[in-house]
């Protein structure tokens, strides 16, 4: 049976009345101005700077890989990893909150709702995401309901939905990965053996497609895993330490490549710092 992408029409309905529609709307016309037409070269690609000040506090809502599993200690869950690599380049420390639970999905829609880790991602949205004023959410779903049967219709509605209930408490940064890769679709049971690798690229590219729409950026963790099988823990289903280190560096890529706010402490110290280098011993060695 083949699965069905919202179509524009229907994500530009679900957003009527938010905050972003204008945005949307420009998004929307961006995309279809470029469809059919070549590949846009790099040089000509205008970069949007989407937060030109350091960011106070990340907040990570997901799945049991944003939990942590399974790392083998916190610090080297892809959450603490990814914190670390942005902290490293602002001042002022960035408040790092990790929201994730394992076995969960995105609503109580998903089919497999009931044997799910709970409270599902929209109904703890108040003391999970909102509570803690982020101004970067990192939303994580998507492995979970496809291996448990939610239709990716109705997975990119409940997605919209969710992001919806956000923005209209708060309005940070919002960055949505695709699934993570795994091995093993059979852990679980029945009730989580719904889905293959060809699910999770439709899936990954129903993400990218609500990313688009809703004016947030999108990640492509399957290609950032490259099918590796040695990133991925023994249980078949969750990242290793390393698996977690492609995680975070993907997603802080994806943040340096639009948020200037993370560069500005660089930028100082590029024009006070001294000048270490020194090759000398080396061209020494051939007689320069």
């Amino acid at each position: 049976m083949s699965k069905k992408i919202v179509s524009r029409r229907d994500l530009m309905q679900l957003s009527t009345g938010s905050a972003v529609t204008v945005a949307l709307s420009q998004q929307v016309v961006a995309l279809d101005n470029q469809a059919g037409t070549k590949k846009i070269e790099a040089s000509q690609v205008k970069r949007v700077d989407r937060q030109s000040e350091p960011f106070r506090t990340m907040v990570a809502l997901g799945e049991s890989t944003t939990a942590g599993g399974w790392s083998t200690d916190p610090g080297r869950c892809w959450v603490a990893q990814l914190g670390l690599l942005i902290n490293d380049f602002q001042e002022a420390p960035m408040q790092v909150v990790n929201s994730g639970i394992g076995a969960n999905v995105i609503s109580t829609k998903s089919p497999c709702y009931e044997h799910s880790g709970k409270p599902a991602a929209n109904q703890r949205l108040e003391k999970h995401v909102i509570a803690h004023r982020p101004d970067l959410l990192i939303v994580s779903y998507g492995l979970n309901d496809a291996r448990g049967g939610t239709p990716l219709e109705l997975f990119q509605r409940e997605m919209v939905r969710v992001l919806q209930a956000v923005r209209r408490k708060i309005d940070p940064l919002i960055i949505l990965p695709g699934p993570y890769f795994m091995t093993d679709f059979t852990v679980g049971g029945e009730h989580w053996s719904h889905a293959d690798y060809q699910l999770f690229r439709e899936f990954n590219r129903g993400i990218e497609e609500v990313a688009e729409q809703q004016n947030c950026l999108y990640v492509d963790l399957l290609e950032g895993y490259a099918e590796t099988k040695w990133m991925i823990h023994y249980d078949g289903v969750h990242a290793n330490d390393l698996g977690h280190r492609i995680v975070a560096n993907r997603i802080f890529e994806k943040i340096a490549q639009n948020c200037s706010g993370v560069a500005l402490s660089t930028k100082t110290a590029e024009k006070q710092s001294p000048r270490w280098r020194d090759e000398s011993v080396l061209k020494a060695d051939y007689g320069f």
